[in-house]
């Protein structure tokens, strides 16, 4: 029983502290799509995404009504696309059609984003792939809530070198077509290590092939209420600390447990699981980097950060691992630049550059996130960065990411403006030595001896 303490606690979180629900994802399987003529695909697309889905955005705003609970997005992934259009599609072009169909059925039925514009390319990549890769800037360009991933390793199959090296073009190609908005086009593509099936988070959710039909998948969030809980135990111990963020996780955890069994109910679409990720907004008091000064730091980047951040991580999780039998996703703590005031404030104090995110990286949910870099950086540069992300997920067998945007026109000391929950981010200066013999070497790199356990 839920009793009426807990009622005001939770009111006065969601009131004072900004817990939210960051999002509900309705995750839809478009195998049954697949058809070698390709206007017929997108007509199957486009028919099952807005059959599925119809009821999505007004039975999250029934919910929020009902409980009080801000549920910030209301979201769609698919099938990655580079399966469903391998039959059908001759050239790069061919994929972007599908992606403009993603877009006109998302805007049909109300999501923030449509996330699965996606390949999957660990250990190598099909002509399907290889077409759907090069197609990303021209649809992240045509479209407006197409999300795209590319997941290009794996602990088991290691990187596939060629893919890094390919994506380093890709993410130029896509900042200069999508320059007029500073490069935008750059914040909807991410590219992965061992990627999730079931990520709720854009712009790295897909529908994996080994789930349900439809699924219904919650992420919520709430670093604001893990900042408000630490300030009571200012100066406590480990112990005291660590159980505080514990307690916190399992009742922010226990909020997307409902919100999530309710949207099950109601739309008849089977539960999935809960991201209990602390996603941070640019909103003042909704910071990841702020409960790391709460802990102790001067400012995200001090010496200590990295276990701090270590700490914050694995308490997140173990609470809230206690709130719900199904936890996925990434789980445990964002740290995107942009998208945090708190970590803007560190860059622009000189206390965080990208070395040091990307020691944190080791250590958090995903890795290099929303990070702006000069408009001139080399494509292989970009490539090295992403490599060097991707060896982390790799080697030490979680997931990592990199959602860089090279903002075409702008340097270092400026800054760039994205607006809503992509917030704005100062240009962050990048190694100016040259990695180009490395990235232009064929194939993959192997995976790691840990990786032949079965």
């Amino acid at each position: 029983m839920i009793n009426i303490f807990e009622v005001n606690e939770t009111n006065k979180m969601i009131t004072q502290e900004n817990l939210d629900v960051r999002t509900i994802t309705l995750g839809i399987s478009l195998l049954d799509c697949i058809d070698s003529d390709l206007k017929k695909l997108n007509e199957k697309i486009y028919r099952k995404i807005t059959t599925v889905a119809k009821d999505l955005v007004p039975t999250g705003q029934a919910i929020e009504k009902e409980y009080g609970i801000p549920i910030v997005n209301k979201r769609i992934s698919v099938t990655p696309i580079a399966l469903v259009g391998g039959s059908a599609c001759r050239c790069p072009e061919d994929f972007v059609t599908i992606a403009r169909t993603l877009d006109r059925a998302a805007h049909e039925v109300g999501v923030n984003f449509l996330g699965g514009y996606s390949a999957l390319v660990s250990k190598g990549m099909t002509q399907a792939d290889d077409f759907l890769i090069r197609s990303i800037p021209q649809a992240l360009a045509a479209t407006e809530r197409v999300c795209s991933s590319v997941n290009v390793g794996s602990t088991k199959t290691g990187i596939d070198m060629d893919a890094v090296r390919l994506l380093g073009d890709i993410i130029l190609q896509t900042a200069e077509l999508t320059k007029e908005e500073d490069s935008l086009g750059c914040a909807k593509l991410v590219v992965f290590c061992n990627a999730p099936d079931d990520n709720p988070f854009m712009a790295g959710a897909f529908h994996g092939v080994t789930e349900a039909d439809a699924v219904i998948n919650v992420g919520v969030s709430g670093p604001g209420v893990v900042k408000h809980a630490l300030t009571e135990v200012r100066g406590a111990d480990f112990e005291t600390l660590c159980e505080t963020i514990k307690k916190t996780a399992f009742k922010v955890t226990r909020v997307g447990q409902l919100v999530a069994q309710e949207a099950s109910r109601r739309l008849g679409v089977p539960f999935g699981i809960i991201d209990l990720s602390l996603a941070p907004t640019p909103a003042i008091g909704d910071s990841v980097a702020d409960i790391l000064c709460e802990i102790g730091l001067e400012h995200a980047g001090a010496p200590g950060t990295t276990a701090a951040l270590a700490l914050l991580n694995d308490q997140v999780k173990k609470g809230g691992v206690m709130a719900s039998s199904y936890v996925g996703g990434l789980s445990g703590a964002f740290i995107p630049v942009s998208e945090d005031q708190g970590m803007i404030d560190a860059v622009k104090a000189g206390a965080l550059s990208l070395e040091k995110l990307e020691a944190m990286t080791c250590v958090c949910s995903v890795g290099l996130d929303m990070i702006a870099v000069p408009g001139d950086t080399k494509a292989t540069t970009i490539s090295g960065i992403i490599a060097d992300e991707m060896a982390i997920g790799m080697v030490n067998q979680k997931t990592t990411a990199v959602r860089i945007i090279p903002v075409i026109g702008k340097g270092v000391g400026e800054t760039v403006e994205f607006g809503g929950l992509l917030g704005y981010a100062p240009i962050m200066p990048v190694n100016q030595f040259s990695c180009d013999a490395f990235v232009n070497r064929r194939g993959r790199i192997p995976a790691p001896i840990h990786s032949f356990k079965n």
